[in-house]
């Protein structure tokens, strides 16, 4: 069985330039992530210009989503050697400098002494280093090292995100958003987000017309508002970094579990992401809990795993994107599909939705998968404008090869993220009857397919019902 979970890379200084990016496709990439929180609007708008060079090169449909800062409190840079903090030693931190040293941490947040408050825990990097506030002096806080480490660049401060006043989408987000609209970014990632109102701030155009918007879930406003959140985008991550700072660690496995069942059960992709791989940014093989870490986040049914400092600062991008595709497959293997299917129909019924084209839409999905099976049938191919079919097929996780058939090549950069799915672009024909065929006639002509096989086809009669309403059995010519 090929691989399944998709694989999302971040391009950064260990993998900007074409030998490494080409690399990186060619060992499974299938989504790169350009940051916004660090280097340049014009560094950034090269990374994009170059994944859509290397893409086309290698005539592979490579999404790209852009990961919105958000109001990301970070510290002022380290030096280019790092710190070490010890722990029970104090430190002051302030908003009054441009550099940081092992004693007084500079951050860029103005209303920081309004908004923590003595006794507040602090940590540093995705909790590589915690602080408790003893004090406020002057115009600083003067905390304690709870748990020491290393910091270096410009880590990230956790502030409690029920006390940060900054909202999401910030003013400086939507303006980076304006220039990848422009450059027509396929997704775009908010950070932060707290309930279906900030995916509504961005103001843009749906999913295909406009970018996928990927909702990170990192606060605990957001676990509360998660169905809206859902509802509301296109994607959504569990950003394990900053929900881990935010809730119980002890609660996390169990919140990733929620998330990603809630997200697929309503035809959503779910991402992994924080920490998968992240011994290998300088090491050659990854520990033994990372590799049970990832297995477990395919059985949990994500959809696609994201690599982070593993491919933008680590030591070897391409096996680091090697090394995740291995795993990630063998997991796909081990996959409890039957299982699985049964979950999110059960999940499915107990909606509340009253929207017709979504309970016929679920009736022929997961007819799909089924009919799939008994008709042995080879593929699965989804006719679709918005990418809605196929990822509506997607989340009951077929056992045969899921095919994305779109006539928009947005669409298809978009099904990139979509598991189990390889996207094909095909030339839309006057009738429904047509238009299957000549999917059919595109995957054969691509060697997808042979003559003489069963496919089942799953289309949308047209544009105006919105449901997933006809399913065909087709054999190839």
């Amino acid at each position: 069985m090929a691989r399944r979970t998709k694989i999302i890379a971040t391009i950064g200084p260990a993998s900007e330039d074409e030998a490494t990016l080409r690399g990186m496709i060619e060992a499974g990439m299938d989504v790169a992530r350009i940051g916004l929180a660090h280097g340049t609007l014009d560094e950034q708008v090269a990374k994009f210009q170059l994944v859509r060079k290397m893409s086309a090169d290698l005539g592979k449909h490579v999404g790209i989503v852009v990961d919105l800062p958000g109001p990301k409190v970070r510290c002022a840079p380290f030096g280019e050697e790092g710190i070490e903090l010890i722990e029970d030693t104090q430190v002051s931190i302030g908003v009054d400098g441009s550099n940081s040293s092992s004693d007084f941490i500079s951050v860029d947040y103005p209303n920081l002494l309004q908004d923590v408050q003595l006794g507040d825990s602090l940590s540093f990097g995705d909790g590589q280093v915690v602080v408790a506030v003893e004090e406020h002096e002057g115009d600083r806080l003067k905390a304690r090292v709870v748990h020491g480490g290393r910091l270096e660049g410009r880590p990230g401060l956790h502030v409690p995100s029920d006390r940060l006043r900054l909202s999401s989408p910030t003013d400086h987000d939507l303006t980076l958003l304006d220039t990848f609209v422009e450059l027509g970014t396929d997704m775009v990632a908010v950070s932060f987000v707290r309930s279906a109102h900030d995916i509504r701030r961005l103001g843009v155009e749906p999913a295909p017309r406009g970018p996928m918007v990927i909702a990170k879930i990192e606060t605990k406003a957001a676990v509360s508002n998660l169905e809206g959140i859902i509802e509301a985008s296109g994607a959504v991550m569990v950003a394990r970094g900053d929900l881990g700072t935010e809730a119980d660690i002890e609660e996390l496995p169990h919140l990733q579990k929620h998330i990603i069942q809630e997200c697929i059960a309503l035809g959503r992709p779910a991402i992994t992401a924080t920490q998968m791989l992240e011994s290998m940014v300088s090491a050659p093989t990854p520990t033994r809990a990372e590799a049970s870490d990832i297995a477990n986040a395919v059985f949990d049914g994500t959809s696609a795993v994201m690599l982070s400092g593993e491919t933008a600062i680590g030591r070897d991008p391409i096996n680091a994107v090697r090394t995740m595709a291995r795993i990630t497959a063998r997991a796909d293997e081990k996959f409890d599909y039957e299982s699985w299917s049964e979950h999110i129909q059960a999940i499915r019924r107990r909606s509340n939705s009253d929207a017709a084209y979504l309970r016929v839409t679920d009736a022929l999905t997961m007819a799909a998968s089924r009919t799939a099976t008994d008709t042995d049938a080879v593929a699965v191919i989804c006719l679709s404008r918005s990418g809605f079919t196929v990822r509506s097929v997607a989340r009951f996780r077929p056992t045969v090869p899921l095919f994305g058939m779109t006539f928009d090549d947005r669409t298809a950069n978009q099904l990139s993220l979509s598991w189990g799915t390889r996207p094909l672009i095909f030339n839309e024909q006057a009738t429904p009857a047509a238009t299957a065929e000549e999917a059919v006639a595109t995957a054969a002509r691509v060697g997808v397919v042979r003559s003489g096989d069963t496919v089942v086809v799953v289309s949308g009669s047209s544009a105006a019902t919105h449901a997933t309403d006809t399913l065909r059995v087709l054999r190839v010519p």
